[in-house]
């Protein structure tokens, strides 16, 4: 993966700095209006989070892609097209005859990095008993003295600098019509 495409390289002190000037508008969908809700839309199912994770992992050919996550090529191939019609991934032409594309993140794609990890994560803790995979932190640029190793990631609140914990968080919900609870009846 090269610096340019290294999630690490997409990491802004502010996050609404890196937001396109007009996002697009959320499909209109049942239930709470909620990004998570909206995000699913677009990444939510098995195959195209996996895409996201090979073309994360360096791997941006569609063989490639099909071979390490196992999906059928007629549902990768729909999932890489709603991938890059989101604007999650784009297709880079490789060949031209026949036409053969790689795919590459963009940075809204680069942006599901952390998603990815909080699955590793999770998938480690709960669900395989060794790792099968490992994010390595390499912070070469910033302290020559220190190696590569093992990523032990903290979630950390840029505003006051403190590791967040579930017991400090609260739900402050802003959709009109809506509280924590569901709808609000009108008045």
């Amino acid at each position: 993966m090269s610096a340019s495409e290294s999630p690490a390289a997409h990491h802004p002190a502010d996050p609404a700095a890196a937001r396109p000037a007009a996002p697009r508008p959320a499909a209109a969908l049942p239930g709470r209006p909620c990004s998570a809700a909206a995000t699913l839309q677009v990444v939510g199912e098995k195959w195209a989070l996996l895409a996201v994770r090979e073309i994360f992992f360096g791997n941006h050919r569609f063989e490639a892609i099909a071979r390490n996550t196992g999906a059928p090529r007629d549902r990768l191939a729909a999932r890489l097209r709603t991938l890059d019609e989101a604007g999650v991934i784009e297709r880079r032409p490789y060949n031209e005859r026949p036409p053969r594309y790689e795919y590459h993140l963009t940075p809204s794609g680069r942006d599901l990095a952390p998603v990815i990890r909080a699955l590793l994560d999770w998938g480690d803790r709960w669900v395989n008993e060794e790792p099968p995979v490992v994010m390595v932190h390499d912070p070469h640029t910033a302290n020559a003295e220190e190696s590569a190793h093992d990523l032990d990631a903290a979630w950390v609140c840029r505003t006051c600098g403190e590791e967040v914990a579930m017991n400090t968080l609260t739900v402050d919900v802003r959709a009109p019509g809506w509280d924590r609870a569901g709808p609000v009846a009108a008045s």
